[in-house]
This record gives structure tokens, C-alpha cells and sequence, in this order.
């Protein structure tokens, strides 16, 4: 790989990340807000941890302080309930949440790290429509800037251009 590539990747790359979080951020809010009107037994902070748990898991990361660990574990079928209610649960974050985990698979794949388990999951949870292509890190970044502005989760514009989109992608 040339210089000039490396140099467009490293720029490229945690522009999309930081895409990525932005939509982990805000399914994290919109599920929270699903969490308490099913789980209103919990208390506050066990229905957030309930919701990070989930997120969390959707993702392919795992928070590896003790308590996060050992909520996860004390609540794993609700966790995979969760899970296997998403796309009925909240329908409109299904696209969004299917392109940030492309893109988060592309990302990883870019750097030597294989998380195709991740969209397995998804898959398999019915997030991934297969008449769905992966997004241009363009177009992916401009439905971040608009659902992070529904959710008051703004990130700056930032240009990317049409030969950085073709580099990732080759």
C-alpha cells in the first residue's frame, strides 16, 4: 500500500469510527428508553446497564470492568431476548444500525481484525437486509450527521472525498 493511501486510511478511519460510536450512542439512548417501559422492575442504573449491555453485545465489545462482566453474566437471556427483539422493537434504527455495523466490520477488516462474528449476529438477529448494500463512507456519515442532530449527538462535517471512499473500499 502506497504512502498516500496509509495517509488517506489513517484520516478515513476514525472519521468512520467515530460515525460508529455516534450510532452506538444513540441506539444506546433509544433502547434505554425501551428498557425502562419493559423492564420497570429494574431500577435506573441496572435498566442502563441492561441497555449498554445490549449495545455492547450488538457491537462486538464487551466492557471488561468486573461489574459490567458480572451483569453481563447474571443477565445474559435478557440480554439475547434483547437482542432477538431489535428489529421489532425499534424498526427505524435497523438501517442505521446495519450500516454502522458495516462499516465497523470494514474499519476493522482495514486494520487486521477479523469481526465478521459481529455481522453474523446481526444477520441472524434479521438487522441485515440483503437487498442492502454497504454504504459509501460519505453517505454513511451524512445519516450519522442527521440522526446525530435528531439526537443532539453533532459531530462536525468533515469532506471526504470520492477517492478515499474507493481506496477503503478496494
Amino acid at each position: 500500500m502506497s504512502t498516500k493511501t496509509e495517509n488517506k486510511d489513517s484520516r478515513l478511519l476514525p472519521i468512520l469510527r467515530e460515525g460508529v460510536a455516534v450510532v452506538q450512542m444513540f441506539f444506546f439512548k433509544e433502547f434505554k428508553s425501551v428498557i425502562i417501559k419493559k423492564h420497570p422492575d429494574l431500577d435506573t442504573t441496572a435498566q442502563s446497564m441492561l441497555a449498554g449491555a445490549v449495545t455492547n453485545e450488538l457491537f462486538g465489545t464487551h466492557n471488561a470492568e468486573e461489574k459490567f462482566q458480572t451483569f453481563r453474566n447474571a443477565h445474559q437471556g435478557t440480554i439475547e431476548q434483547e437482542l432477538m427483539s431489535l428489529s421489532t422493537e425499534l424498526p427505524d434504527l435497523t438501517d442505521p444500525l446495519a450500516d454502522a455495523l458495516r462499516i465497523q466490520t470494514l474499519c476493522d477488516n482495514q486494520e487486521g481484525i477479523d469481526s465478521s462474528h459481529v455481522l453474523k449476529q446481526a444477520d441472524s438477529l434479521g438487522l441485515l437486509r440483503k437487498d442492502r448494500d454497504l454504504p459509501l463512507p460519505s453517505a454513511f456519515m451524512e445519516t450519522v450527521r442527521m440522526l446525530g442532530a435528531q439526537h443532539k449527538l453533532i459531530i462536525p462535517p468533515v469532506e471526504i472525498d470520492s477517492a478515499e471512499e474507493q481506496d477503503l473500499l478496494q
